[in-house]
């Protein structure tokens, strides 16, 4: 039995100033994302399509791991592959040499273009100007890598991108350390079935932004002082974890409440010890105490007096808000 064609567009690319190695991918296939982006902190990322050879992403790295350049590394899979014709491949190594290898029996159209630190490589496109307008937005758009490549990915989008449609797109970037505790896996998210892929994968990447990265500018920082304080007592009592005063003096009982919501909703990331708060976060908690407020306005009570606590509020018997200030473990549910 034939194995599946699949039309995809993707690029994988290197940043030297942050040594992240990063495949972003779309196509008119369910859960693209776990086929084609392979990545590894020191060796590189490749990319491999069409008529998928799976095999290309463990034995290219660790070619890759080897020393072996990008160009050997297509060389090198291509020539063993009886199949090869069939096949299109991306990569990028530890040096940000790329290469890209796209087989005469893929489905028109395909083909690819190398740039300096990515490769961009597509099948069953509208046309050469996918891959075209995908090398062009990464060269100039600002941002770090991950701008860059979703910026690409819309790109190629808006040239048609996979003449058959669109269904899932993925992200994948590894840099040392950088990730969840500690490892190296910085960003990976995958859109598997949706009408609109690129658009949801930037929709979910924001949130994985604003909770799990640092790539705001130290220069936004907003001191927790007068409004700012007062403010975020204001938030922070409207969805139950402050019961204080309004005072906007950033007390003992007003750190603790704020640091149980920031463990709550998963930003330790963005947790402060110089008594500063991130834009993003504060926004994020007005947001939440908006919702709150509208919710009590507009829904009927279930529970009786449900509607006089936020979410924040601890349940029967809880322990104070002060006595959970000091806990920085991330939490699930």
């Amino acid at each position: 039995m034939t194995p599946p064609r699949f039309g995809t567009f993707s690029i994988v690319a290197f940043e030297p100033a942050s040594s992240t190695w990063a495949v972003a991918v779309q196509s008119k296939f369910i859960s693209v994302g776990s086929v084609v982006p392979f990545a590894e902190v020191g060796t590189g990322a490749i990319a491999t399509q069409a008529m998928a050879n799976v095999a290309y992403g463990p034995d290219g790295l660790a070619l890759l791991r080897r020393g072996a350049s990008a160009e050997e590394v297509v060389r090198k899979l291509t020539a063993s592959d009886p199949e090869r014709e069939h096949r299109q491949l991306g990569t990028v190594d530890a040096k940000g040499h790329a290469a890209s290898f796209t087989g005469s029996k893929c489905l028109e159209w395909a083909g690819h273009e190398v740039g300096e630190g990515f490769a961009c490589q597509g099948n069953i496109l509208f046309g050469p100007s996918v891959v075209r307008a995908m090398a062009r937005s990464y060269e100039n758009s600002s941002g770090d890598i991950l701008d860059r490549l979703l910026a690409a990915l819309a790109a190629g989008q808006r040239e048609g991108g996979d003449r058959r449609g669109m269904q899932s797109a993925a992200l994948l970037a590894v840099r040392k350390g950088a990730g969840y505790g500690g490892s190296d896996r910085w960003v990976d998210l995958r859109v598997d079935d949706h009408p609109s892929p690129i658009e949801e994968l930037r929709r979910v990447f924001r949130l994985y932004d604003l909770t799990m990265l640092s790539r705001e500018d130290p220069a936004t920082l907003e001191r927790i002082e007068g409004e700012v304080a007062a403010s975020l007592q204001h938030d922070l009592s409207v969805l139950g974890y402050y019961t204080g005063r309004l005072t906007g003096s950033w007390n003992p009982e007003s750190q603790a409440a704020f640091l149980r919501f920031i463990g709550e909703h998963n930003f330790e990331n963005k947790q402060r010890e110089d008594n500063t708060v991130w834009p993003s976060v504060r926004a994020y908690l007005r947001e939440r105490a908006a919702a709150e407020t509208a919710r009590r306005t507009t829904t009927a009570p279930i529970v009786p007096g449900a509607l006089d606590r936020g979410p924040g509020a601890l349940p029967e018997g809880g322990s104070p808000s002060s006595t959970h200030g000091e806990s920085r473990t991330r939490r699930h549910g």
